[in-house]
């Protein structure tokens, strides 16, 4: 189901110094990314000249493996708060969409509808919210284990009806502003919430004015049974990670074919799957980066950081690298990355790999790497796209900024020339270039 232009898009994942394990050691790697607002500013620009549809920062809110091994040689342990980072990154740029995660598990519902409305807002229209679960985190937030993976989601659906019910408190034109009468807002074009559920008492109406979309976009980051089930009533846009083009077709399919059900048409759901370009004007040159990426990684460390993520109930890090990576008779059931488990277990028993491949295969958390030319990169991802695998792409950026200024200068222009990609943008917010429609407010129709 190719867009109706029958261009893909593009979304850049942004984390750190880079998605992969050996990023902030690169020697063009900013180390100092998760501490200095100005590197992103330039990441968000030179984006935006690739004429990128959107970046997008997930999100944890804890350090998650303690490990002092992991603490010490791993750049786990600090990351931006999105929805601090972005309004930041919103006014050096025009056009690039700004998707921030913010989780349904530790947050409270009215808080989040207000960040994204101001967002929003603050953006002329260019916010999303990335709905997601927490993973890890609990800790934090006055509980002594995570709440259960099926808790999480029943809090996720209830959660997301408050915040689209909050986007709605007032009609488009609510607020009249008449000075020479003195009538600041038409009361008869407000809506009151009133919400009474299991999760969450909210009564409204927000005090923000109503999204410039009408509702921010809405992406979902989950592929777990519950995760596509939330996404094919909710989700515009579906982060996703795939390894391979039957599994990644077959996601496809099955979280478009549950949309009927709630009513959607498939077109207004636009499904991402995560890619890790590593580009080189030669074969060679790409091949060499990627060594050099390896390199620099240190194992012990990311593999028990791996092992926390992935919860199989085996500590890889315990085993020599070339040793095979054992397949357990019964994996662990976890109540964090259901998703990305099963897609790891699913690898290990198609490739039956030793932990050291384990470990250079998912140098991008579990993400597909694509190493190769511009020619190459741009043949893998209209593939994908032709063969009804993907609307668009979300690049997980090796090392930042050499990352992104490679997939810029290299393969932007190589899917132009394709007629694969936008030369310049269509619209002025994040719906109009992701060709979604802007959302009309359910109580103020006229």
């Amino acid at each position: 189901m190719a867009n109706a232009d029958g261009r893909l898009r593009l979304g850049a994942f942004l984390s750190g110094s880079g998605a992969h394990t050996g990023a902030w050691r690169h020697p063009l790697a900013d180390a100092d990314a998760s501490l200095n607002v100005q590197r992103y500013q330039r990441y968000a620009q030179t984006l935006e000249r690739g004429r990128f549809d959107a970046l997008f920062l997930n999100d944890n809110v804890s350090v998650g493996e303690l490990a002092p091994e992991v603490l010490a040689r791993g750049p786990y342990s600090l990351r931006w708060d999105p929805l601090i980072l972005l309004p930041a990154l919103a006014m050096v740029t025009r056009h690039i969409g700004l998707i921030a995660t913010a989780n349904t598990s530790y947050n409270q519902p009215y808080n989040v509808a207000r960040s994204f409305a101001s967002l929003d807002q603050l953006s002329n229209g260019r916010a999303g919210w990335n709905l997601v679960t927490a993973l890890v985190g609990a800790e934090n937030f006055n509980h002594d284990q995570p709440l259960a993976h099926a808790e999480r989601y029943a809090r996720a659906e209830e959660f997301l009806d408050v915040v689209t019910g909050l986007w709605d408190s007032w009609a488009d034109d609510a607020f009249v502003l008449d000075k020479p009468s003195g009538a600041w807002l038409d009361v008869e074009r407000m809506h009151v919430l009133n919400h009474r559920g299991r999760h969450f008492q909210v009564q409204g109406p927000m005090n923000a004015p109503r999204p410039v979309q009408g509702w921010p976009v809405i992406a979902q980051a989950g592929s777990s049974e519950a995760g596509r089930e939330l996404a094919a009533r909710s989700a515009e846009l579906v982060f996703t990670a795939q390894q391979t083009l039957g599994e990644a077709q077959a996601f496809y399919q099955d979280v478009h074919g549950r949309m009927a059900r709630y009513g959607r048409a498939p077109d207004t759901l636009k499904v991402f799957p995560g890619v890790s370009p590593i580009v080189g004007r030669t074969a060679s040159e790409a091949e060499e980066k990627h060594q050099q990426l390896l390199e620099l990684v240190d194992p012990h460390s990311a593999l028990k950081q791996l092992s926390f993520l992935l919860d199989l109930g085996i500590d890889l890090a315990a085993l020599p690298l070339e040793a095979p990576v054992p397949l357990p008779e019964q994996p662990a059931s976890t109540e964090r990355h259901k998703s990305r488990q099963q897609l790891v277990l699913d690898l290990i028993r198609r490739q039956r790999p030793t932990v050291g491949q384990l470990l250079r295969t998912l140098g991008a958390g579990g993400h597909r790497l694509v190493v190769g030319t511009p020619g190459q990169i741009v043949d893998e991802l209209a593939a994908w796209y032709h063969e009804g695998a993907a609307d668009g792409f979300n690049i997980l950026f090796t090392h930042l900024p050499g990352g992104v200024d490679d997939f810029v200068e290299l393969v932007v222009p190589q899917l132009q020339r394709q007629r694969l990609f936008r030369e310049d943008y269509e619209g002025a917010t994040l719906r109009e270039n992701l060709g979604l429609r802007r959302v009309a407010n359910r109580h103020f129709l006229e």
